[in-house]
């Protein structure tokens, strides 16, 4: 079972934020299992595998992008849904303009705020595409996906082409 993201009152809060985002490993990409993946993802390993993606085109932008920083910032963009969940893109288009950005935005300083104000810089310059680097990220987190629903066709899976309008407006 995964830990509660509530602390526990004599807990440090970075310790509490530390559990809660422990348990992202655990967390499924929700839209892998309504697309009948039983074996989804994990947020975890979206967020490692677009950090690693981030860290390998950095080097071939030009000019080049700072790779560090990118991979950073793709592996805590979606540090929120420790707290929230993985919202799936029909959730997102039913709730009301700016209900997620500032859902995140609360659940970013519970859980990024007790790690130190260089971490929760940092999210925020992801969240408002603030730098080539944060622009890389989002890519990746993208170009993550689109490697991920490869490897479901490829194991035999169907159903995975309602991810192909969002995949190709990638640019």
């Amino acid at each position: 079972p995964m830990p509660s993201t509530r602390p526990d009152p004599g807990q440090s809060p970075r310790l509490a934020a530390l559990l809660a985002l422990q348990g992202l490993g655990r967390l499924p990409r929700l839209g892998w299992l309504q697309a009948g993946q039983s074996q989804a993802e994990s947020v975890a390993a979206h967020s490692h595998l677009a950090s690693l993606l981030a860290l390998h085109l950095a080097p071939e932008l030009e000019p080049p992008a700072d790779g560090p920083r990118a991979a950073a910032l793709a592996a805590l963009h979606d540090g929120p849904e420790a707290l929230l969940g993985d919202w799936p893109a029909l959730a997102k288009e039913l709730l009301p303009a700016g209900a997620k950005a500032r859902a995140e935005q609360a659940a970013a300083e519970r859980l990024f705020g007790p790690l130190g104000s260089e971490v929760l810089a940092l999210y925020a310059e992801f969240a408002a595409q603030a730098s080539r680097e944060a622009r890389l990220a989002r890519a990746c987190d993208r170009l993550a996906l689109a490697l991920c629903r490869l490897a479901y066709r490829r194991g035999g899976a169907s159903g995975l082409d309602h991810f192909l309008p969002g995949l190709r407006a990638l640019d």
